[in-house]
């Protein structure tokens, strides 16, 4: 499995977070002693055939790093402005004339998150019933949302903010993104997003579904978990229809793509080196560039990242800005609307990106 003998430091790791509750955790590492993986847990519930290292996942929010690298490949082609209005390519939605696409790129638009938003008092306004939120989700995960809709029901909520005066995640930024590529383009996402990235890397374990429920073997199986008059209920949500987070996250990989592909976007073979750095240059508020956030490394410096949920999978992707050293990972785990996997999962994330980035790790 790999041609790093011994890094038992990262099994560990792998193995605590299995003993945390994840059902399974593959884990990829390139750096300056080559490539190693790893492996914990196993692909289904109950069962005991090990989780597969390049199984594919639904990788969620690292959705939006291939539809901003799309978008400003566009850039590059002259087909899209930076700082052109949006409005000017899609009129229909009659959306504030300040808003630009690099608002939209790196969440400064102010428009309403479609998935919900939560507030700095601590109150939380809901967004469409598709949202991951309980039995509701689950029993209607097969339903279809047309982009169109979710940008719609957004623009029907306030803004929480004049355009460019403030920074909020919002998927629906995203799912315009999407609809941008297809009106200048005139072709489907996938389309796109294999002319542009997916084809050129040989990425043949990414896929662009957009409503499609299915999911390419070998996968981990992905997990719901909800009380059903007072009883807890686990449903397998392996198969489900993304379209209810669109661009802003549906996307199938695996480690081994998501390793080719910020490697690649990172070491210029995907932009140009204007539109690279553009990428790069975060906000002050969130450290987020252009579908990526800027953060600092452990052992001094800085990564490049963007990791992602969905429903019971999950993916992480992290590199040094030269492309040296990267990170991806896989997870399968039983999600639920009280996200009560989320602590585990932000302590064993900080675990791995100082074993990784900040000489917690040696090769021996």
């Amino acid at each position: 499995m790999s041609t790093i003998p011994n890094r038992p430091e990262l099994q560990q790791l792998l193995q605590e977070m299995i003993d945390a509750g994840f059902v399974g955790v593959t884990l990829r590492v390139n750096d300056q002693h080559g490539e190693w993986t790893g492996a914990a847990g196993v692909s289904e519930l109950g069962g005991s055939e090990p989780v597969p290292v390049d199984g594919h996942v639904r990788i969620g929010s690292n959705t939006k790093t291939f539809t901003a690298t799309a978008v400003l490949r566009l850039v590059a082609e002259g087909r899209i402005g930076l700082d052109t209005p949006v409005d000017d390519y899609l009129p229909e939605f009659g959306l504030d004339r300040r808003i630009t696409v690099r608002m939209l790129l790196q969440h400064t638009s102010g428009i309403f998150n479609h998935t919900g938003e939560y507030y700095e008092d601590g109150t939380f306004a809901p967004g469409i019933p598709a949202t991951p939120s309980g039995r509701e989700w689950v029993d209607n995960r097969f339903h279809t949302y047309q982009p169109e809709e979710l940008v719609r029901l957004s623009l029907s909520k306030p803004a929480r903010f004049e355009p460019g005066t403030d920074w909020s995640y919002a998927n629906t930024n995203y799912v315009l993104a999407r609809l941008l590529i297809e009106r200048v383009t005139g072709r489907p996402i996938a389309e796109e997003m294999h002319r542009l990235i997916l084809g050129p890397l040989g990425l043949t374990g990414t896929r662009q579904p957009s409503s499609e429920t299915a999911i390419p073997a070998p996968h981990p199986h992905a997990y719901y978990r909800y009380d059903l008059d007072g009883q807890e209920t686990i449903t397998d949500v392996t198969e489900h229809n993304p379209s209810w987070v669109s661009s802003g996250g549906d996307m199938i990989s695996t480690s081994r793509d998501l390793h080719t592909f910020i490697t690649a976007l990172l070491t210029g073979k995907l932009l140009p080196d204007h539109l690279l750095a553009e990428m790069c240059t975060p906000e002050a508020k969130a450290g987020y560039g252009l579908g990526l956030f800027v953060q600092p490394a452990p052992g001094g410096g800085t990564l490049i990242t963007h990791n992602g949920g969905m429903a019971g999978h999950a993916a992480l992707m992290y590199s040094t800005p030269d492309g040296a050293t990267t990170l991806t990972a896989t997870l399968n785990y039983v999600d639920d609307a009280q996200l009560s996997m989320a602590a585990a999962f932000q302590e064993a994330n900080q675990k791995l990106i100082q074993a990784v980035f900040g000489n917690g790790v040696t090769s021996e």
